[in-house]
């Protein structure tokens, strides 16, 4: 396994891992694929080289995930936070790619200047709980059917991880 920064050329791969996601398990709550091209603004808000960072991990088989930072909230109060996501692929999950992938991100955003880090978990999600836990974020919230997707409701699990420059 092979883990670098993700670069434009690896949308479509990112778009067509993200899109299954989006069609087969309620854990975005984006109900519409994507095309690379509609995704170009999200890319750029995840992966400015500052704060904001994108990771993947692969293999000779290709993608095997992706991990990011971008932006928690638009106003500038919120500038020191960044929400976190992470996508594996489905034949990647339980193999440590989704804690080498935030390894490699949370190290590459080390000096940046952020104090907390923020993850939204659709429940329920044990391995995502578990993995968020290992890297110290801890919950502080949920909301309670927040989201309907598949003709079901579903709640989102609020956590963070206080971050320390000083």
């Amino acid at each position: 396994m092979r883990l670098r920064p993700a670069t434009l050329a690896d949308l479509p791969a990112i778009t067509a891992l993200i899109n299954h996601y989006i069609s087969n398990t309620p854990i975005t709550f984006d109900v519409d694929p994507y095309t690379p091209e509609e995704r170009l603004p999200w890319f750029h808000e995840h992966s400015d080289g500052g704060r904001y960072r994108m990771m993947l991990a692969e293999d000779e088989g290709g993608l095997l995930g992706y991990a990011a930072t971008g932006p928690f909230r638009k106003k500038g109060a919120y500038d020191t936070t960044a929400e976190v996501g992470i996508a594996c692929a489905p034949e990647a999950t339980g193999r440590g790619v989704g804690t080498a992938l935030y390894a490699a991100l949370f190290e590459a955003i080390a000096a940046e200047d952020l104090h907390r880090l923020i993850a939204a978990i659709v429940q329920p999600n044990a391995a995502s709980n578990a993995l968020h836990e290992r890297f110290g974020f801890r919950p502080v919230g949920a909301m309670t059917e927040v989201g309907r997707k598949f003709d079901r409701y579903w709640d989102v699990l609020w956590m963070e991880k206080r971050l320390s420059h000083e």
